[in-house]
């Protein structure tokens, strides 16, 4: 039995799917069954509520031999901390209390980088993984660096104006990685039931890209001319706060940012293992072209 959390996200929808063609045997915690699509609510189990919730994860966790962990985002929260230690503290102590025997969770690149302790967002990432690895289940975290599917974000402004943006140089280069690529990597670890002890798994990509080096690849798929355009950092915040993010969360994003650029994501050798399939160019060819022609 796998347990799936998030299973209508962006990583988690991807996940289900692989693993139903797999005629995986699925639980999912879902705060709205409804949101499932009816063919998938036929086969797999449902826990409804939050998995917050010690009575939900309790449950959902009963039985099951391998969990998926995503944390949902909450921009609206007091810290970082909250969204993702806070949120999973109920589910490490039914990971002990179920007898789970693995579990594969989302995680970021950084770890041992000079920035890693003020990164926002992925400090308190990191500080999830200790916790979950300190209840002695066997863990798998996905370390993982921005995702290419971050730009449908964006798709109005790159179909009307020919401009993305970000508050890192457009020189910057990196790994990027597609959410597919993570749903394969998640699914191969869940369904193995060989792996013990507590390791990172980074999802690389097949290259380093810039933000300049993503335009002209763009621009070349899609026909017309793209261009990277750099946030300042006071503009990036304002404009996550005026977006109803509360100011906590939007300097915790600005921070992890900021690392980026100070090398948070380019402290892990991309190795035939860590490296993942899809390059950007197929990911605009098959993702971000039928988007901005939608």
């Amino acid at each position: 039995m796998i347990v799936i959390t998030a299973p209508t996200g962006q990583i988690g929808g991807q996940l289900l799917a692989r693993l139903l063609a797999d005629d995986e045997s699925l639980r999912v915690i879902v705060r709205d069954a409804a949101r499932l699509p009816a063919e998938v609510r036929e086969r797999v189990e449902i826990v409804e509520g939050s998995h917050r919730d010690p009575d939900v994860v309790a449950k959902a966790f009963d039985g099951a031999d391998a969990v998926f962990w995503l944390v949902p985002p909450n921009p609206r929260s007091e810290s970082p901390e909250a969204v993702y230690v806070d949120f999973s503290r109920a589910a490490c102590e039914a990971f002990t209390a179920q007898g789970v025997a693995r579990v594969v969770g989302v995680s970021a690149l950084g770890r041992g980088t000079a920035v890693a302790a003020r990164a926002g967002h992925v400090t308190a990432t990191l500080a999830l993984d200790d916790l979950i690895a300190s209840t002695g289940v066997a863990y798998r975290a996905l370390t993982l660096p921005s995702f290419m599917d971050n730009l449908l974000r964006q798709v109005e402004p790159i179909r009307d104006h020919g401009v993305f943006a970000s508050p890192v140089s457009g020189d910057l280069r990196a790994p990027i990685c597609s959410t597919g690529d993570i749903a394969a990597v998640a699914a191969g670890l869940l369904r193995d039931g060989t792996w013990s002890g507590v390791e990172e798994v980074p999802v690389l990509g097949p290259e380093d890209l810039s933000h300049d080096d993503m335009a002209r690849i763009m621009s070349e798929v899609l026909g017309r001319p793209i261009r990277f355009q750099r946030t300042p950092d006071e503009e990036f915040r304002a404009r996550l706060v005026g977006a109803g993010m509360s100011a906590t969360m939007a300097q915790s994003l600005l921070d992890m940012m900021r690392a980026k650029v100070a090398g948070l994501d380019n402290g892990v050798l991309r190795t035939p293992l860590s490296s993942s399939p899809t390059s950007f160019r197929r990911w605009c060819e098959d993702v971000l072209r039928p988007a901005v022609l939608a």
